[in-house]
Parts: structure tokens; sequence; C-alpha cells
């Protein structure tokens, strides 16, 4: 490991601990190695763009976001939370089984924990406050453990940009992500009853069943969307990228014509936003490409295999220690810079302890997305206190219980693989 590289790394933390957006940060300590080094520093441009316009799954990314943002168009959210509200509202603690399962219906939509908790997530807090039936930190500390699920149940984001730097199969990660969700979501369901039980927080308002059709109906054309998603990809009909243009169609459909949500003005806006965020993550994916052509060149992830490898040390006792590194940088770094810089120091010695790339791109989603809520820095933590004006020491006071419920899942996760891999396998992943 060089002088330089060692110079640069410093640099990036340097930067990053100053405020200076991580993309920016990255690009700086690349572009210090190569003038260190006496490389061309044209470098950073052809990297950059090789590494974009090279992948093709990397068009889906705006696409899910156009959807997602769609999709959270006016009627259809308040239809989908209508829906939820029918389904277990009725059940002890009923507006927080609403908010988890709310943000598993919507996270095969949106494919962004942000999105789940500054959108639904706000309109669901501000109906458990009402009356005072729930506490403000207790219903954004619960919003933002639920809004976790987002990246892991399909589409992903995240996912995304694990299937591009480790290679593994965008379809078959999405199928890996299913079960997890799902135990998240039962797990939060679990522990949201037992708090409900233990405070003595008040029933909520019982949906009759006979209802239940007209609200099922007024949904079903939004509750499709990942059906269609998902068997598009794993019918062989279309690629990851394909079903992405789809769904970004399909939802701008719903909202204009079907639901009649989306006027002229709106579709600009979310069409703004859509570009916005997806800038950001370009920025970030094509510094990270960047720094990965510096840490490629200095052989890091040789050298981590190689001593990893030294100490002889166990698949789950690897995991454990990655998983470990990854929840303390969780709380520092976003998941599109641990996923795009991080993961590929890691990926050698994972594929010499036979450990499988999906299983390991899985289980570190779900501990990229669990930092999200990790205090003091969980981002999805400061979004909600931004979006609610919630104090975030309340929410942080709240937040213990179901960061514990989380880590038990992913430790699940970790140490049985099938959790992650019965579906892939099921659908022909050997």
């Amino acid at each position: 490991m060089s002088t330089a590289f060692l110079v640069a790394l410093a640099g990036f933390f340097i930067l990053a601990g100053a405020n200076v957006p991580i993309a920016f940060a990255m690009f700086a300590a690349a572009i210090a190695y190569l003038f260190a080094t006496g490389q061309d520093v044209a470098l950073v441009a052809e990297q950059s763009l090789n590494g974009l316009f090279d992948s093709f799954v990397l068009l889906s990314v705006p696409l899910f976001i156009l959807a997602a943002n769609f999709m959270n168009a006016g009627s259809i959210s308040d239809r989908l939370l209508a829906f939820c509200v029918a389904l277990v509202g009725r059940f002890h603690g009923g507006l927080g089984q609403v908010n988890v399962v709310a943000s598993l219906i919507f996270s095969g939509m949106s494919g962004s924990a942000i999105a789940d908790a500054a959108g639904i997530g706000r309109v669901i807090i501000d109906m458990m406050r009402k009356n005072d039936r729930y506490p403000a930190g207790y219903a954004a500390a619960l919003t933002a453990a639920s809004a976790v699920i987002g990246p892991i149940v399909p589409p992903s984001i995240p996912m995304v940009l694990y299937a591009l730097i480790s290679g593994s199969s965008v379809g078959y990660l999405f199928l890996g992500g299913i079960i997890p969700g799902l135990i998240i979501a039962a797990c939060l369901m679990a522990i949201n009853w037992y708090m409900a039980v233990k405070r003595g927080f008040p029933a909520d308002e019982v949906v009759p069943l006979k209802a239940m059709p007209k609200t099922t109906a007024r949904a079903f054309p939004a509750l499709l969307m990942p059906v269609i998603l998902l068997a598009g990809i794993y019918g062989g009909a279309t690629t990851p990228t394909e079903a992405a243009a789809i769904a970004a169609a399909y939802a701008l459909l719903l909202a204009t014509f079907f639901y009649r949500s989306l006027s002229l003005r709106e579709f600009y806006r979310m069409v703004l936003d859509s570009a916005r965020s997806t800038s950001v993550v370009g920025m970030i994916i094509a510094s990270a490409l960047v720094l990965n052509y510096v840490v490629a060149s200095e052989n890091i992830p040789g050298l981590v295999a190689e001593k990893l490898n030294g100490l002889e040390i166990s698949p789950i006792l690897f995991l454990i220690g990655v998983n470990i590194i990854f929840l303390l940088l969780g709380c520092l770094f976003d998941a599109a810079t641990l996923l795009l810089v991080v993961v590929p120091l890691f990926l050698p010695a994972a594929r010499q302890l036979g450990i499988d790339p999906v299983h390991l791109g899985v289980v570190l989603v779900v501990n990229i997305m669990i930092g999200l809520v990790t205090p003091p820095y969980g981002v999805l933590l400061f979004v909600i206190n931004a979006v609610t004006g919630i104090p975030l020491g309340k929410i942080i006071r709240e937040i213990w219980p179901f960061l514990v419920i989380l880590l038990a899942a992913l430790l699940v996760m970790i140490v049985f693989p099938e959790t992650v891999l019965f579906l892939p396998r099921l659908f022909g992943y050997q």
C-alpha cells in the first residue's frame, strides 16, 4: 500500500468529515492519487464514462426512481393506505401494523427507503399522532424502521448497484430479497404488537369486512405493479432494465388516466425530482468507479483476501465481521458509497471462502439499510425529523427496540443462507 494511496485515503475522510459531498470527496481523492503517482488525470473521465456507459443495468435506476415518484402521486398513495388500514388496522396496535404493511407494499414500487419514509411514511405518522393515540417519537421510529424494507423487497436500487460491482444477476438478487423483507416485516409487526400491549396503546377504528371488496378494488390496479414487474423479469419476457421502463410507464398511465391524480404541473415536478435524484446517484457511481480504479491499482482487494486467507477464518465468522464493519460505516456513509467502494474490497475474500454472492449481496443490503436508522447519524432519522418536525431526541429514544429486532433478523439471514437463497434456487439459481 503506497504512501500516495494513504494520503488520498486520508484526504477523502477529511473532506467527507467536513461535509463535502461524498462524490466530490471521492473525485478529489482519486485525482490526488493520480497526480502523486504521475498518471494521466484524464483517467478520471475515462473510468467514469466507461463504467457508466458499459452497464445497461444502470438504466434501471432512473426508471425505478421515476416509477416511485409517479406511484406517490395524489390518490394512489391514499388508496393503497386505505387498503392497508382495512387489511390490518383491526389488529392490536392497528395503525402501527398499517405502517409496516404499507412500507412492505410500497417497497414493491419504490425501491427506496427515503422515498418511503418521506412519502407514505409522513402520512401514516400524522394518522398515528392524531388525538395522541401514539407518541410522536414512537410513530416516527416505527416509520423509520419499516422504511428499511423498501430497498430489500424488489425492485431495489441498492441491489442494482451491487450487481454492477459483483457481476451477480439482478433478477436473482431481487428474488433473494423477498423472504428477508417478509421476515423483517413480521418481526416489526410482532414488536409493535408487544409494545402496543405493554404500553396500552388504544384500539384503532375497525373497517367493516363488507367494505373490503370496494377498498381492494380501488387499490387493485396499483397493487398489480410489483406483480407485473416480477412476472416480466422471472417469466423471461424482460430484463430488469426493461421491466423498470414498463413499471415507470404503467405508473404514469395509472396516475394520469386511471386515477386522474397527476396534473401537468405535478408531472413536470416529478420528472424534475427524478432527474435530481438520478444525478446524485450518477455522480456517486461515477466517482466510485474512479476510486475503485485507484483501489484496484493498489491491489487492495487481493491484499485483504490474502490476509483473511492466512487467518483461516470460517465463512460465518467472515460474514459476521464484515457485517460489523458495515454497521459501523453505515452510520457515516450512504448506501451507494458503501456498495460501490467498500464491498469490492471484500468480494475476492468472500469468493475464496465459498460465500454465495447473492447471499452476500442481500445480507449487505439489509445491513446497510439498518445503518440508515442507527443513531446518531442514521439518515432516515434525519429525513423523518425534517418532514414531520418531530424532535430527533424523541425518535432516537424510541428506535432502540426496533433496531434490536432488525439486528436479530439480520443475524438469522447470516446464519441461515436459505432464508435468502430459497427462492433464487427455486427459479434455477445454481
